[in-house]
């Protein structure tokens, strides 16, 4: 007889809710015409803040495993689902006057967007090989239909098939590695691989196989260098409102999954998954911060941006204690609120037919209108790492992690690479400031859109000027 132990259904009860909403909303859907369509965007906000409340209510303060070693409720996985969140409410907030001006506004992109935060939030709370991949499947499945949501763009088709190709390889890669730590170990637990390997009783040549397949399945998915080749065509190629989801919350997930996935299923193997991420952090930085410079389409811009502060992140993670955990936390939250407010500038720029994605549309903002012009300074500054905003913190803690582990040299690195990326942030603050507007059309917004991303900038700067009480969540979430 086998025995069956009733889960605990009250630790997922935030994804539940969040799966029974997604349902509710779909069938709903069916039924409004397109000048209801607001009912779905209000009813997808408040199951974001619903599901917020419930996470928020659950205690966290000690980790607790259930539905038989799958799932885990701990102080990281509070923490980062929060963030997510908040992050969730700006990109649908900012996304509805997107696509409102681009005459995209249908019910689906918000079934998506909500069926890509249930995958991220099963991501966060997995404790075992098969809900991980579950949480990454649901999350990269829902993303290749946002890509192509534009049917009328060749541009965004040819994006999401390159998405899907090689989202398709790195889940591969990602699963073959799984499947050789579970043929070394004999389990998809990761407590019993952990074990397993610290006892040193399965084949160290398997894990070390399977070590590698995991790490370039994370790099792709990260968008590490040299697995880089698709981030900018699909940040280019999609609509904006969908880079804007790509390029924030899924960093959150990501960096979660890079967790889990080493710092606790393989602290047995730090050695060798340290060296790895130093290449693809140095890499990552260098050529990130290099080609940067010769963008001249903003979405391409900001995605080798991308590919730099992955580095950055992995420098955290690499560190290989709490400090450097806590510190690539800090950067993946910031981060993921600075890009936030980088796209939602694009949309608040764009209008109907056009995308502000040239760094040329940016000319003259400061005489158009100056508070957004501050606004973008800010968050340049941040992605710059520029006191006093909250991407100087983020940059020095990750290379505080670094220096501690006496890598010196790999902290002047980043900071030389650093430099030299600076110059294309500061060249779109010289774009507003200094140069003429080639137009006088006025800057047009809802009021809600216009007070967040005003809202999303100050985020930034106070973070910047108070970055401690943030800074001590992370440190708690690893203690």
């Amino acid at each position: 007889m086998i025995d069956f132990t009733m889960p605990d259904f009250t630790q997922a009860y935030a994804e539940i809710f969040v799966l029974v909403m997604i349902c509710v909303i779909l069938i709903l859907d069916q039924f409004l015409s397109d000048a209801k369509r607001n009912i779905t965007y209000y009813l997808t906000q408040l199951t974001v803040v619903a599901a917020a409340v419930i996470t928020f209510n659950q205690d966290h303060s000690v980790s607790v495993i259930s539905f038989s070693g799958m799932f885990i409720n701990d102080g990281m996985s509070a923490l980062l689902k929060m963030s997510l969140y908040v992050v969730m409410i700006g990109i649908f907030l900012y996304s509805r006057d997107y696509l409102v001006k681009q005459g995209l506004l249908k019910g689906e992109y918000y079934v998506l967007g909500l069926f890509g935060m249930l995958g991220m939030m099963i991501m966060i709370s997995s404790h075992n090989f098969l809900t991980i991949y579950l949480g990454l499947e649901l999350l990269s499945l829902s993303l290749y239909a946002l890509v192509a949501f534009n049917r009328n763009s060749p541009t965004a088709s040819e994006a999401a098939m390159k998405y899907f190709v090689l989202g398709a390889i790195a889940s591969g890669m990602l699963l073959y590695g799984m499947s050789m730590l579970y043929g070394a170990n004999g389990s998809l637990d990761f407590t019993i691989i952990s074990n397993s390997i610290n006892e040193g009783s399965a084949s160290k040549q398997i894990q070390a196989f399977g070590l590698v397949f995991i790490i370039v399945g994370l790099a792709f998915k990260l968008g590490a260098v040299p697995f880089h080749m698709w981030l900018p065509d699909i940040y280019h190629g999609a609509p904006t409102s969908v880079t804007l989801y790509i390029a924030s919350a899924p960093k959150i997930a990501a960096f979660a999954m890079v967790i889990r996935l080493l710092a606790e299923t393989m602290p047995g193997l730090q050695t060798d998954w340290q060296t790895m991420l130093i290449m693809l952090s140095v890499l990552s930085i260098g050529i990130g911060n290099v080609i940067a410079i010769a963008q001249s389409n903003l979405k391409r811009m900001l995605a080798y941006s991308t590919i730099s502060h992955v580095g950055f992140l992995l420098l955290g993670i690499l560190a290989g204690n709490e400090a450097g955990y806590s510190a690539a936390m800090f950067y993946t939250i910031t981060y993921a609120l600075t890009s936030l407010g980088a796209f939602g500038m694009i949309i608040l720029m764009s209008r109907n037919g056009f995308e502000a994605d040239r760094l040329d549309d940016y000319k003259g903002l400061n005489q158009r209108n100056p508070w957004y012009a501050f606004v973008m300074l800010i968050l340049m500054f941040s992605m710059a790492g520029v006191p006093p905003t909250v991407g100087f913190f983020a940059k020095l803690w990750v290379l505080e992690a670094v220096i501690n582990i006496d890598m010196t040299w790999l902290a002047l690195v980043a900071v030389f690479f650093s430099v030299i990326g600076a110059f294309y942030y500061i060249r779109i603050i010289k774009l507003m400031y200094f140069d003429k507007s080639e137009t006088d059309i006025a800057i047009e917004g809802s009021a809600d859109m216009r007070l967040a991303i005003s809202l999303n900038g100050i985020l930034i700067l106070a973070l910047g000027i108070l970055p401690n009480s943030l800074m001590a969540l992370c440190v708690a979430a690893f203690a």
